[in-house]
This record gives C-alpha cells, structure tokens and sequence, in this order.
C-alpha cells in the first residue's frame, strides 16, 4: 500500500510539473459574468491584455451576464479545470451564495481563488437634474417618500447591488432597487433621470463624471479617491460604518492543478506590475490588491459570511 500511495504522489507532482511546463499551450479564456463596460469588464481587459503580451498566447474575454454574476460562475465552475477558462468576478461573488438558494455551483468547493486584481470605488451618483448636491439631500429626499425614491444596480447579488443595500441599512432610508443587465444600462437610466442613483464603479463612471454627466457625491471606500479628491466618503458624508469595498479578482475550478494556479499567479503579478497597467490603474482610480492563492480564498470565506450578515439584515433575496 504504501509503495501504491508513493507511485500515486510521485504520479500527481510530475502531472502537475507537466501541467505547469506546458501552460498555456492555446489561448486562454477570462469569462467576465458582467456586461462589457462593467468595472469587471475593464479590469479583465486590462490585466488580460497585459498577460498575453508576455505569455505569448491570446487572453481574450468572453461577457456572460446575468443572475448577478452566477451564470457565468457556473459556467467556469464546470469547464475543464486546466487553467484556460478563468472567472474574474466581483466582491458580488460572495453575496451571492446567501441570496441565491440554488445555486448551480458551490462557491467554496467548486472554485478556487487565483488572486484579487484590483480594490475599485464604488462612488454614488445622481443625475444633476436632481439637484441634489450632497449625501444628505438624497436620504433627506428618501425620507421625505419612504419608499418611492429608487436606486440602480448592476444586477441584483452584484456589488453594486450590496454596496447600496449596506448604504441603505446605516443610512435608514426605504428605497426600491431596478436590477439592470450591467453597469452601463443602469448608468444610462440615471443619467437619463429614470433611476435616482447609484453606487457606479469609479472605473466605468469616471469619464462621465468628468463630461458633468454624473454629479458625484461620495465615495464608498474608507478613504477618498486620488481620482476624485474632492469627494468625500459615504462615512465622512454622514452615514457611520456604510463604507464598502468592490473588489475584483482571478478563479478557477477547483481541480484546477496547484502548479497552474501558481503560475496563473505569477503571470497576473507580472502584469499588474507593468507600467502600462500601472498607468492604465491610475485612470480608473483603482487600487492595487493582490493575495496569494490560499490568503484569497480565505478572504473570500470572510466576505460570504460578511455579506450573509447583511443580506439577513436586509432580507435580500434574488427575484
């Protein structure tokens, strides 16, 4: 037997060896579970761009929305577990699991975490039409019709959607959520003054800012952007402990071999050390955030519980 069990250790190294010697042998696919123009979207784009230049194989991106992000998880979760078909997904990732009672997949046991990309801001915005021009006047105004004013999200389980939420519990506002396709549908609707807000990625919602299509009025990170200095944060806008961190970060199934993931690794830290990406991460105003493989999924099993709390709280449930 233990002869047997000796073959079979020494088997499964030279297998993984293999593994990481040959990857990537084709192109590699990043399945993004949000619209294309999501801060996701970017991001994956970024990185991926910058990996195919060095690992001399296309990174291309392949748009799966819907359902908050679990379709394409789902899809990911049951590919070929070989380091070509890779989720990049959102802090809704661990939403998710508490709102969604059917998933197809499992969160923990099926996927494996790669490595965060990059900590993006959420920043809430308004339509200017509104006038609102500070935190207060929107909760003065969400007060004012309990449950009439209502807020956009990138699809309900997405982080836009727990940003928000989070925000409404401290801010003690009743207010009613559109779930939307992707991040630039429900940016279109607020700025078309159909939507009252939303807590829009920094990184798809920078520009318009800029153009003075978007009235900013915080930010949802425990700190100001050094994209948008002027701006404070939801906390220092009044609302106690409503900051909110989105995330966004490389998996993979489970069985995906050790010595692929820790290449995968190297290649992503690779990139995001590239000046390009460095420049191209000022732009959009995110911060660098990286783990090792075991420290991400660790992160990941503290966030789900996190979120389960707030999702409790709120009795959020997917429609």
């Amino acid at each position: 037997m233990k002869r047997i069990l000796t073959a079979l250790a020494a088997t499964l190294i030279a297998a993984g060896a293999s593994a990481q010697a040959t990857w990537p042998s084709r192109p590699i696919k990043l399945v993004v579970p949000f619209t294309a123009g999501s801060g996701t979207d970017i991001i994956a784009r970024t990185v991926g761009d910058a990996m195919s230049r060095s690992i001399g194989q296309p990174v291309l991106v392949e748009n799966k929305p819907g359902a908050g992000g679990t379709i394409g998880a789902a899809q990911v979760a049951k590919s070929e577990p070989d380091g070509y078909t890779v989720l990049i997904h959102s802090s809704g990732h661990a939403l998710n699991p508490a709102i969604y009672p059917a998933l197809p997949y499992d969160t923990v046991k099926d996927l494996t975490g790669v490595t965060p990309l990059a900590a993006l801001p959420n920043v809430l915005v308004v339509s200017p039409s509104r006038g609102w021009k500070t935190v207060s006047d929107v909760i003065a105004a969400a007060k004012s019709k309990p449950g009439q004013m209502n807020y956009a999200s990138a699809g309900t389980g997405s982080a836009t959607h727990m940003n928000a939420e989070k925000f409404k519990l401290r801010a003690g506002i009743e207010v009613q959520h559109v779930p939307f396709k992707g991040t630039p549908e429900a940016l279109t609707d607020v700025i078309g003054g159909r939507n009252d807000w939303f807590f829009a990625p920094l990184s798809s919602s920078l520009s318009l800012i800029k153009e003075g299509k978007l009235q900013a009025l915080a930010v949802s990170t425990a700190q100001r952007s050094p994209a948008l200095p002027d701006v404070p944060t939801t906390v220092e806008a009044g609302v106690p402990n409503s900051d909110y961190t989105f995330w966004v970060g490389m998996i993979v199934p489970a069985a995906t071999p050790p010595a692929v993931v820790k290449r995968l690794h190297e290649e992503v830290m690779k990139a995001l050390a590239s000046p390009e990406v460095k420049e191209r991460m000022v732009k959009l105003g995110a911060e660098p955030f990286t783990m090792e493989p075991a420290a991400f999924n660790a992160y990941i099993r503290t966030e789900m519980e996190s979120a389960a709390l707030i999702a409790k709280t709120a009795n959020l449930k997917a429609q």
